[in-house]
């Protein structure tokens, strides 16, 4: 998808690149000549009339590029040593501005959201390529596409891999100033999701009952669909997940009263959608399409973006060419692989005959396949607030969690060493470290009696990713191939990490279809995260075909999206139509196109789980993580031996749904 406002700013003749390669061609005749074309191609695109003129575009080519060598390494270690020391401290930049904003700590002030959502590092790239600095890195350093990646990366030493990511910076070259709208508008979105709590307890039904107790603070969408799924091992659970699915509905359509987003001052019925303020009826003010403006201004930053962006003109090439490394049309279709599978209406069955009921939609999120499913929620947050009262109780059995998933005792001590554990405002999330002398942050919920079990559950998860995050920073050759492939890689770990919560507790199952029943569990959470994953993609899609789309519209499309995957994946299964639950997730709203990595993650730790099964998981992550940041599919080959598929996980189901029933 081509952007139409994208901007073609280069003021160099195609002339003038061809007559530069041919001289730098003869004068090194022992260069790759397709090196010095990806070089000098690659450097007249971004060249603009403020950095001179093609006379001076030939000089700085003549001058600055590299044949030799033993040069070239000494710039290469430079550029890494410096990249570090810019990203490390900008890093710890943007810790500090968003404290106040990411850290439960008092109200937020207009001052508070200034500083959060301040960018320290959105000049960087105006100044580089002002100082000519970013132009000496794409002579020298040359820009693989992906395709091409994919083909000559599997015969690449680790080196050239290293130079291949340091031909991935400066792909594009956005103003400081679009940059900075793009981060007042992430930080915007950060700030209402994190602040968008119900009150469960002050939640009732048609007879003024409420399920829930009174302090009970439930974020969107996290925590609703968690308790939801902390019912299902309830009797009466089932009552209580329609009232949330109820709540999910209001937010979806924006009919959620604004005075009850965040607040305890009324009661409200979410069936009825009526408030009461001492037991007495009031009027109320719907929310006003704030969560869909939150959305459509994200998108609107976006399209700012695009227009500097002549490699990836769009959020969508960004997303799955430049950041998942793997096209929209192979993601689309191994979802739709998995969702199109008729397994889905036997799993179903499965679901609703041990439910005891027909499905609902919320079971989407069924619960049952896991050892918790058998513990009430009561026993679990008892047990949790117990062991960690605070976030530092947390932090300090960090190694002990180490140590049970099989780390050696140096190894747990050094990565824990990585780790700050934080109290979230929001639900929670991991913040990696960006140079070897910071500490990454694990951030999680944790309540004035301690840690409940979601808060738990979550901080497993985060505890993934910044194990993840410290092993490829310091475990990782070099510098430049830091990180993983893509998010979906990270996500990985953590949903490995979190599979293993009630491990970590001591709680083992005893039930002899354990690993059948993770089987299923794992195609569940597939299933449901794949349609989610679709609903964004495709109102993505929509949204550059309607750039002008109002709130209202950008509503009713997210709406009619969301029924439109329901009708053709779910309802054949549920045996419902119009469901407009896939709509319900706050990273449409809070992390633009981060959802297509959760089904991506998932399909990579099945087959990881599948490749570690009786080996020392510690071992095969420090082995696996190791690689760093090379693309997706060569990744997965090193790791497990094959490229990303969803037939390892039907496979398994079909044997799964015959021994569990």
């Amino acid at each position: 998808m081509k952007s139409q406002d994208n901007l073609d700013l280069s003021n160099i003749s195609n002339s003038t690149i061809e007559k530069v390669i041919n001289t730098l061609s003869q004068k090194y005749p022992n260069i790759d000549k397709d090196k010095i074309t990806r070089g000098v191609s690659q450097t007249a695109s971004m060249w603009h009339e403020v950095d001179g003129t093609e006379m001076d575009f030939i000089k700085f080519c003549n001058d600055n590029f590299i044949s030799d060598d033993t040069k070239l390494d000494e710039m290469f270690s430079t550029i890494q040593k410096n990249m570090e020391s810019i990203a490390g401290n900008m890093n710890q930049i943007n810790l500090d501005l968003k404290e106040k904003i990411h850290l439960d700590k008092g109200e937020i002030s207009n001052l508070d959201m200034l500083f959060g959502s301040y960018d320290p590092a959105s000049h960087i790239s105006d100044d580089f390529f002002l100082n000519k600095i970013a132009f000496i890195i794409k002579l020298n350093f040359p820009h693989y596409s992906l395709a091409e990646k994919q083909k000559l990366g599997e015969n690449w030493t680790r080196k050239q891999w290293a130079f291949a990511r340091i031909g991935d910076a400066f792909l594009s070259r956005v103003p400081a100033s679009v940059v900075q709208d793009e981060a007042n508008a992430l930080a915007t979105a950060d700030n209402y999701i994190a602040n968008y709590n119900i009150y469960a307890g002050y939640l009732v039904d048609d007879n003024m009952q409420t399920y829930f107790p009174q302090d009970m603070k439930l974020i969107t969408h996290w925590n609703l669909r968690d308790e939801i799924k902390s019912q299902y091992s309830n009797a009466d659970g089932l009552k209580k997940q329609k009232m949330l699915y109820e709540v999910m509905k209001r937010i979806i359509t924006q009919t959620i009263p604004e005075e009850v987003i965040n607040s305890n001052t009324y009661q409200w019925n979410p069936f009825k959608n009526v408030i009461y303020k001492n037991g007495k009826e009031v009027k109320f003010t719907s929310e006003p399409n704030t969560r869909y403006q939150t959305f459509l201004n994200n998108f609107l930053a976006e399209r700012e973006v695009d227009k500097y962006n002549p490699m990836f003109p769009t959020a969508m090439d960004r997303t799955f060419e430049e950041s998942l490394e793997i096209p929209e049309k192979d993601v689309e279709n191994l979802f739709v692989e998995l969702l199109s599978s008729p397994i889905a209406k036997q799993v179903g069955e499965l679901i609703a005959k041990r439910l005891g009921r027909p499905l609902e939609a919320f079971d989407i999120w069924y619960d049952g396949f896991k050892s918790r499913s058998t513990i009430s929620p009561a026993e679990l947050d008892a047990m949790t607030k117990k062991k960690y009262p605070t976030t530092q109780a947390f932090e300090k059995d960090i190694p002990n969690i180490y140590a049970k998933l099989g780390f050696t005792k140096d190894k747990a001590q050094f990565i824990a060493s990585q780790i700050q554990v934080d109290p979230a405002r929001g639900a929670g999330h991991a913040w990696g470290s960006e140079m070897h002398s910071q500490k990454s942050h694990l951030r999680t919920r944790v309540g004035k009696d301690g840690m409940d079990y979601k808060g738990y559950n979550i901080a497993v998860h985060e505890l993934g990713h910044n194990t993840e995050q410290t092993i490829t920073l310091h475990d990782v050759d070099y510098y430049a191939l830091k990180g993983v492939p893509n998010t979906a890689f990270t996500e990985t770990w953590a949903f490995i990490f979190q599979s293993r919560d009630l491990d970590l507790l001591g709680l083992k199952s005893k039930d002899v279809n354990e690993d059948n029943l993770k089987i299923l569990d794992s195609f569940w959470s597939m299933y449901e995260i794949m349609g989610v994953s679709l609903v964004d993609m495709k109102v993505w899609d929509w949204l550059y075909k309607n750039p002008n789309a109002s709130t209202e519209q950008l509503k009713n499309e997210v709406i009619d999206v969301s029924k439109q995957v329901w009708n053709q994946y779910y309802a054949p299964v549920f045996g419902m139509k119009d469901e407009i639950i896939l709509g319900i997730y706050s990273h449409m709203i809070d992390y633009p196109l981060y959802l297509p990595a959760y089904p991506i993650g998932h399909i990579v730790e099945f087959q990881i789980e599948n490749y570690v099964k009786g080996k020392n998981i510690a071992t095969e992550m420090v082995r696996m993580l190791s690689q760093g940041k090379i693309v997706p599919q060569i990744w997965m080959k090193n790791a497990v031996g094959t490229t990303l598929s969803v037939e390892p996980i039907l496979e398994s189901v079909k044997v799964a749904l015959q021994k569990v029933q």
